[in-house]
Formats: structure tokens, sequence, C-alpha cells
């Protein structure tokens, strides 16, 4: 209900101490509701207004709301504000029926009601369930009197079993964590509060239009009253019963969608349809010639209208084609290849599984084998039915071949039992089956299989797949139309029958692109001149389809062949960091011998191990050192190596061949024999350490050089002697020999190399010549006398340019002193805190002429890490205006003035809604993407001083800025704090100040695994010698090698 009145006010605690206890309050038609501040969303008492007997001021400021059995006294902060609060609450109270105790006839008739305790509490709750809301009180004779702690909007709830007596109630705000008094109890308290969160998301008004035709106000099958389901591809309406045996049929016969919860599906015209088919002859005429078999996908015949739907459209009939549209994928007899529709072979199985409750979500969590129960499972004549033991004549449950979509084979031990599957049913169920016999839970699997995968995709049935079942997709050829395909998971493959057309592979390792749109419900797989997306017509089996094929597309393990793959059968990780370093890195001094960090080399290899199709290497905020030492470590650390631990030992043999002829000759035999991966990564690496050194008068390495470095990283030897280092120096040379590589190609890649080297030669012509940025950077205002110029090298972070220009004006850093660096656009009117540990120089690549980077003492960053040390997580919800600088598709806001939303900001996203009760987002932004600044421009005329502009940085193009508005300055700090803690892990400012991120530039070690680097300068034969020495004397060599400058 919307809200009244609301204010601060004090109250007289239930004890009648002499004390007042400080709450926010509201008012609205059906509560009086109080709160512990203005911020919680749960209040810590409520009070109906329909037991309120009498309201009045008594004393000093203060006034009674009395009930039946209870005085409340508040007390105000002024008098007119205590004769405002009566006068409101004698309106509020004037006129209504009043009650002594709630009575079964009441607004508040509850579906159901009892004793429910809550985790953190000792004393039980009674807990009432009543339409949408769930009510808690501390006992029942409270709710007999109205008088009750809070209420749970549940449209924004959801209901989570988590053991045998307990389960969660999740909202965006709290987790309330209810146990029953038995497993039985729990079960009907989860029913009751999932049919409450129906009720809350569902919406009458369509049912309502629908209805108001007489036809549709019973069951087109049983006559039923009311009925809430339609077929709408039937133009039928149809109660819940006979809903659920549509369903069966399959959506490829009847499209079952709710009146009151499918909104999207719930167009104008669809209900016209379903009202007026009665009484319209030309919609009836369609709806017939459906029935009666005709094809909805045949052609016209006419170039301009080549489909009966674009008949439809042409001649402005949206009735007649939204009745075809929903037809388009039916099945029609004489349309459809009957041998693609040939009903699966019966196959009959029966035994003991364990089961566990079915479920209407995935399986996130280990079931322990408690929580199966043993039951006896049949395989009879295309059902499925499992019983209480093998004497039951009735089973518990049956599914019916066709109402199976998907089964999953589980990893082994994920859950309590060995061996588990899961099958995922047309009604969004997912039932969970485990055994400890292999055997029996691998004919189990392919029996079930059998009976629900159609003859068409019978080859399916020979793999030992991961997952298998039905699914929408589409085509780039032909997008207007989804086909019924059937899908298999083995490994890294998805094998697919679409219909009308062949099997199919497609190797997810190797797609260019892999992504989730159009809210979770399209999956789009980009492959080389081509493009699939599979939908999901149910969300239950779809996300696992989902998780499972992005699981599989990820790196699979330590070998060559489990990475990810480009088209040419190269890892991705090797193709990208050698694609950086020829755009970066091949005039710089030393690549491949110079040392990385370590912790942000480890960092990268991480994130390529976790999917480096994702990771796109850039310049400035990937150091060309980094990348080098992580393409060498991947080789060092890969499983059975590059050459394969088999072969290894007979490359090295083949340095000792003295004919140059034979030894190339040894060279192509070993390559041949490499399987297809590590000869394609072979020649990939090969080609680019031969284009490294073709330009080694630029970056000093040279044929002898590379050797050293990469001879023990590819074999991944100790080094000791030169073996390794003569195998890989005889590859580069005699590259184009051994690869057959042809020379013309070769003359137009080093050509493009040369042109790449002089772009940058003439974008670099502004740096210094170690590759360091000259900028000006202010101290605490930007005013000539306040800059300094500072070179900016590539890894330079925000804490030690702070503590650069600190230390140059002799400022000495106090411990709770909070100097930092700071972002500053003056165009913009904002301006943002760099993360101390956040580099420099890409902010200096990105800068426009009106912005600078400015140093200074900000008293508001220590109120942000008090804020944040005092919260419990790191999320945060309220009010704020808003506006973007472009309209918004769909919402309607004009992008001139400012408006009033509700955001919740939580470790993923920013999610806006128009109002605290919406359901659906409006907008929703993932919180790494997102760059926050503080301030608002003034010519966009902020409602309040105290603003954030969000700029969105995964738009490639533009960046729409948005802005949001705050009514104080402590609240806009909050925000702004938890934007930081989130988009930094909690990692806001250093723990022990500033002083301690200082680091010392040590100079890189020249030492690579035990061999100790030779000089990079001097003649091959020195170079040789320096090598050969140190097999007899590591120390004099170390000694005699000078240091990198």
């Amino acid at each position: 209900s919307a809200v009244i009145k609301m204010g601060w006010l004090d109250k007289n605690p239930p004890q009648g101490a002499l004390y007042y206890q400080r709450r926010w309050v509201k008012l609205d038609v059906d509560y009086l509701r109080y709160f512990d501040n203005d911020k919680e969303v749960y209040s810590k008492g409520i009070i109906s207004t329909a037991f309120i007997t009498n309201v009045t001021s008594v004393g000093e400021l203060k006034f009674e709301v009395v009930t039946n059995n209870r005085t409340f006294i508040f007390r105000s902060e002024s008098e007119a504000d205590r004769n405002n609060w009566v006068t409101v609450l004698q309106d509020c109270t004037r006129g209504r029926h009043r009650r002594s105790t709630m009575s079964p006839g009441s607004p508040l008739t509850p579906d159901y009601q009892g004793y429910l305790e809550l985790r953190g509490l000792r004393s039980k709750l009674y807990t009432v369930v009543a339409l949408d809301k769930v009510f808690l009180y501390k006992n029942m004779d409270d709710y007999r009197l109205g008088v009750g702690i809070t209420s749970i909007e549940m449209n924004v709830g959801n209901v989570k079993d988590t053991d045998r007596r307990s389960f969660d109630l999740t909202t965006p705000y709290r987790i309330f964590s209810f146990i029953a008094e038995s497993e039985q109890l729990k079960d009907q308290w989860v029913d009751a509060m999932r049919n409450a969160i129906g009720e809350a998301l569902s919406n009458s008004e369509v049912a309502e239009k629908i209805w108001a035709e007489p036809s549709n106000s019973s069951c087109a099958d049983c006559g039923a009253s009311k009925p809430e389901w339609a077929a709408i591809n039937l133009c039928v309406v149809v109660c819940k019963r006979c809903a659920g045996e549509h369903r069966g049929l399959g959506p490829s016969i009847s499209k079952v969608r709710s009146l009151k919860m499918d909104r999207k599906v719930w167009t104008e015209e669809l209900i016209q349809a379903l009202c007026i088919n009665v009484q319209c002859s030309d919609v009836l005429e369609t709806l017939s010639l459906i029935f009666c078999g005709a094809d909805v996908n045949c052609s016209t015949g006419m170039a301009s209208c080549p489909s009966p739907l674009s008949l439809a459209n042409a001649h402005s009939q949206p009735l007649q084609a939204e009745l075809i549209s929903h037809n388009l994928n039916t099945e029609v007899g004489e349309a459809m290849d009957p041998v693609s529709y040939q009903p699966p072979p019966c196959v009959s199985h029966n035994g003991f599984l364990f089961k566990t409750a079915s479920m209407a979500r995935a399986v996130t969590e280990r079931k322990a084998k408690e929580e199966f129960s043993r039951r006896w499972c049949t395989l009879n004549d295309g059902t499925f039915s499992y019983y209480e033991s093998d004497r039951n004549a009735n089973p518990n449950g049956s599914l019916k071949s066709s109402e199976i979509v998907c089964l999953a084979v589980d990893s082994p031990e994920k859950h309590g039992y060995d061996c588990t599957f899961e099958l995922y049913s047309e009604s969004e169920r997912l039932y969970l089956f485990g055994t400890d016999d292999p055997d029996s839970h691998k004919q189990w699997v392919k029996s079930i299989a059998k009976n629900f995968i159609p003859a068409s995709a019978e080859p399916l049935l020979r793999l030992n797949f991961e997952r298998i079942g039905r699914l929408k997709c589409k085509d780039g050829l032909n997008l207007q139309t989804s086909k019924v395909g059937w899908f298999a998971l083995v490994g890294s493959t998805l094998h697919a029958y679409v219909e009308n057309s062949k099997g199919e592979e497609i190797h997810l390792r190797k797609l260019n692109e892999l992504s989730i749109q159009q809210d979770n419900e399209v999956l789009v797989l980009v492959e080389r001149g081509r493009t699939l997306y599979i939908e999901g017509e149910r969300k239950l089996d779809f996300s696992g389809w989902c998780g499972a094929i992005q699981a599989a597309a990820g790196s699979g393990g330590d070998t060559l062949s489990q990475q990810q793959l480009t088209e040419t059968d190269i890892p991705v990780i090797v193709h990208s960091c050698i694609s950086y370093i020829t755009q970066c890195g091949l005039t710089s001094e030393g690549i491949y011998r110079k040392s990385g960090v370590n912790s942000r080399v480890a960092a990268l290899c991480e994130r390529f191990r976790r999917d480096a199709r994702s990771l796109c290497l850039k310049e400035g905020e990937h150091q060309v050192d980094d990348v080098s030492n992580t393409l060498k470590r991947f080789f060092r650390e890969l499983e059975e190596g590059l050459f394969t631990s088999e072969d290894a030992s007979n490359w090295l043999s083949a340095t000792a061949i003295q004919d140059e002829s034979a030894k190339i000759s040894q060279y192509q035999l070993l390559l041949n024999r490499l399987p297809r991966v590590n000869k394609a990564t072979l020649q990939a690496l090969i080609n680019h350490l031969y284009c490294v050194q073709r330009f080694s008068e630029l970056n000093q390495m040279n044929l002898h050089n590379l050797a050293i470095v990469f001879g023990p990283t590819l074999f991944q030897t100790d080094g000791k002697d030169y073996t390794a280092g003569r195998a890989i120096e005889d590859l580069i040379q005699h590259y184009t020999l051994i690869f057959e590589v042809d020379e013309q190609q070769l003359k137009k890649q080093l050509e493009e190399i040369k042109v790449i080297i002089k772009v940058r030669e003439k974008l670099n012509t502004n740096t210094e010549p170690g590759g360091h940025f000259i900028c000006t950077v202010y101290l605490e205002e930007k005013k000539g006398k306040a800059e300094q110029h500072v070179k900016i090298p590539g890894s330079m972070t925000a804490a030690e340019l702070t503590c650069e220009v600190l230390d140059r004006r002799n400022i000495p850093v106090e411990a709770n002193e909070y100097w930092s660096c700071w972002e500053v656009s003056d165009k913009e009117e904002m301006e943002r805190l760099l993360h101390y540990q956040e580099r420099v120089l890409p902010i200096l690549h990105s800068f426009g002429t009106d912005s600078h980077l400015l140093i200074k003492k900000h008293l508001a960053i220590q109120a942000m890490v008090l804020f944040l040390a005092s919260k419990v997580d790191a999320s945060k919800h309220g009010m704020m205006k808003f506006r973007e600088e472009r309209s918004l598709l769909g919402l309607g806001l004009p992008s001139g003035s400012f408006h009033d939303r509700y955001f919740i900001l939580n470790s993923t996203s920013l999610r806006m809604y128009k109002e605290v009760r919406s359901n659906r987002p409006e907008r929703d932004w993932p919180v790494k993407n997102l760059k926050v600044y503080l301030g608002i421009k003034k010519r966009l005329r902020p409602p309040t001083c105290w603003g954030l502009t969000v700029v969105d940085e995964s738009k490639k193009q533009e960046k729409p800025e948005r802005y949001l508005c705050c009514d104080t300055q402590s609240e806009m700090r909050e925000w702004y704090a938890t934007f930081l803690s989130i988009q930094n892990d909690g990692d806001v400012w250093p723990v022990n100040g500033l002083q301690q991120t200082r680091v010392s530039r040590v100079l890189p070690d020249t030492h690579h695994g035990n061999v100790s680097l030779i000089p990079l300068r001097g003649s091959e034969n020195e170079m040789r010698n320096s090598v050969a020495a140190f097999s007899q004397d590591p120390l004099a060599v170390s000694q005699s090698t000078n240091h990198w400058d």
C-alpha cells in the first residue's frame, strides 16, 4: 500500500521504561509500522489500523495509539508534527470496522498459519501466509489482536529447501531461515509460500479480459470455472489440471501459458484472438484451417509475401498473423517427414534407485546420502515410474517419455551416491536419482535416453554423453523460425540433430564467441562463417545446458588438446600472447629474456586458464614482459610438453646429426608424428620466434639468445647443456624448410611487421626512451606552482605516484592521513578516486585534454573506510534520482529530467527498479563494467548537489553516462564506498596505510631457471663460450655477467 505518512518518532518500549527509543515510522492504510532506521526494509513491529480504537495527544509532544489490549506511546520532535500524526492516524482509522480479534472473514484470512522457528531466535514465531505476504507474530494471541513484528512481500521472495525440516525464504534484503516441526509440515510451508509468490507475481488483468467472453469462463476440456491457463496456439482456455495434460502432449501440439503469470506472451492481438474467435468468421476460418492440418510454413508462391505469416501482415490481419506465428512449429501430419518423428522404441527396465524430492531449481549443493530415499523404479511402455517399494501397486510418481526434455549425467561422487543422474520434465521439475552401482547407473541412463530420444537422433545414443535432450535453435540462414533439435554434450563437443537435417558436431573450444543474451533466454555460439542461436523452452533445463556448454567450452586441463583452440588448432593463450607481442613488443629490448612481475604473470596465467577466449590483452593494461613470461610459463608447465614425453628425446637426438639435409628430414619426420594441436602450435611459435630474431637489431634477441631462453622452456629441462637450445636454434634457422613455408607469404608477414613498427615509432614520439610517459600531476589544486612533471612507467600504481609526488615536496604521510590520487575532469565536473593498486598509464592514455591527475588528502575516504568496516555484507539498496544522457529505450523516460528509481547494488550488478515493490528490474548493469565518478554537470540541473556519474566501460564506441542523485552527502559517500568495495573485492585502502605500498624498483633478475642469461651484446662465439663456461663454473659466469642498466 502507498505510504500515507512517515518520519522519525521516539517510541516508549513495551516494558514501560522511562527512556524512549528512536524509530522510523511509516503509516499506510492497513498498518502502522516502526523500524530501527530509515534504511531498513523489515519492521520491528506492525500495528493493524483495523485494531486501533483510539489516537489521542497526551503530555508534551506525545500521543497514544490504543488497541484492545495495548497502548503504544510515541513522542514527536515538535507539537505541529505530533498534531499532524494524530490527525492523519485518526483519519486513517475513522469509519473503519473495528475488530477485537482476527476473524475468518477478515482481509487477512490466512492461506496457511502456524509456528515456525527462525534461526537466531530461541523462541518460535507465529507465521501467517496470506495472499501475497508472509506475516511474523510473537505468538497466536498477538496475531488475533493485530500486533505483529513484520510482513514480507513475496513478489521479491524465493523459497529454497535446505534440510529435512528447514528452508530459506530469500529476499534481496535478508534471508529468513525457518525450521518446521516436521518434514511433512516443512513441505506444506514451502508449498504455501511458493503459492504466495505465484499470487504476488500474478496479474489478473489479462484473465479478467479473457473471462469477460462467456465462452472463456469455463475450461474447454472439463468445464471447470475460471480457467487460469490457455493453449495459445489452439485459442482455448483450460484449467490447471487440464493444462498438465496439454503439457504432456508437448509444445509442438499445445503451447500452454498462464493467464496470470506469463505476461510477456499476452499481446493485445492474442487476447483479442481468444476473445472473438467464436464471433469473427475470418479468424475462425484461419483457426479451422490450422486444426485441419494446414501447413502454416508452406510457400505462397509470391515473392513479396513468401509465407502465410508475411501474407497476413501485408494485408493488415494482425489476429490471423498472431495465430499463425504461434503455430509455426506445431506438428502437421502431412507436412512433416514421418521418419523424422518416428517414436522411439519402447525399452523396459526396473530396479532400485535412490531418489531425492523433486525440485524446481537446479541442484547447486551436494546432496548427502541421507537426503535420498530408496525407491523401486520401472520403465515400461514409455513411462518411468517410482514406487515406495517393489510391493506397492500404485506409484509415488511417474514421468512419460514425452514429458522428459533432458537427461544429465553427473560427474562421479558429485553427490552422496557415487553415480547420479538428473531428469528434467516439461513441467519445470528436476528429479535426481542415484546408485552406487556403475553398471546399473549406465543401464538406467541408456534405457531412459532410448525412451525419449526419437529415431531421427538415434546416433546420439551411441555416445558417452554427459547431457542429452531437446532444444530449439536458429541459424544465420533462417532467423524467423526456430527448429527443434536433439543435442548431446560429449566432452568439449556438442552433437546436434536438427529436424530435417543431418547430424553435426560443434567443437566448443574452437568457438569464436560464446555468450548468453536476451535475459538468459538465448545461447549464442559463433563459429567461423556461422552463428547458432540455441533457445530454451524451459528455464530450468536451459540454465543447465548453458552452464554445461560454457564449462565444456573452457580449458579442460593442462595438455595442449584440452585448451581453448583457434580455428587453426592453436591454443588461444598462445595465439593471444604471440599477437600481443607482435603488435607491442617486437622492439622491446630483451623480449622473452627479461622477467615480468611474478604476481601479474600468475594472475594472467590463471585468467587464461579460466577462460582464454574472454581475455583481451591491451597495451598499457598488460606489460610486454608479463605477457612474454606468461607464454613461457604456459609451455614450461604444459603437461606432456610441446614435443610430447614420448618423442622429446628423439628431437634432442636429432641435433647430433651432422648432415644438414638429413637433420632437416629427421625434424620433418618428427614433426609429422606430433599430434595435430602440437604440430600447429609448434609451427605458430617457431614462426613467431623467426620473426623476433629478424628484428634482433631492435630487440637484441638474435637466433642464439632465443634458443637459450626457449630450449629449456619447451623441452622442460634444467638447461645445464645446450642440446635443447640447439634443437630450437635448428628449428628457427631452418624454419622455411622444416615447415615447408611459402616464401612469399612469409615476406608479406615481415612487411606487415615493419609497418607496425613504423606506426608505433610515430605514436611513441611523446614518450621517454625507456617507454615512460611524461605527465603533469597537480598537488591539492590545479595551479602552476602545484604542478609536478613525473615519468610514469607502465607498472606505476596510483599509490606509488602519490608517494613520489609527496616525497618530492617533502610531505610526510601520517598513519591516519588519506592522501590519494584522483582523476579529475573539468569539463564533466566530476572526479574519481584511483584505487591504490590501479596502474596510472592506462588512465593517461584514455585522458581527454580537459582531464588531469590530482594528489590530495581527502577526508571523505576516512568516512568511507569506516562505513565499509561497519557493514556486514557488500550490498546496498535505496531510492535515488536517475537520469541518462540519452533517452531510455522502452522506459519512456525523457533525457531532460531526473526520475525517482529504486536501486539494488550487490556483488555482481546494479539493478534499477521503477519502485520498491517492482519485481523485475528496468535495467541491470554488471558492476565490473561501471566506472563511477563523484559529481554531476551543473548544466543538467541535478535536484541535489550530491550525485554520482556512472560510465559504462563495456560500450566500445559510445560510453553512455548515467546520473544518480542522492538526498544527502553521507548517502552519496555510502553508495560510492559500496561501489569501490565491490569493484575491488573489499580491498579499498591498504591495511597498513599508504606508506606500505611504496615499492623499490629492483632491477629484474637475469636468471632463467638454472641458467644465468648471457649478455645481449657480443659475438656469437663469445655467447657460446659463456654458456659452455657456465656448465664448468656457474659462479664465475654470474660474476662476470652485467645486469640491466
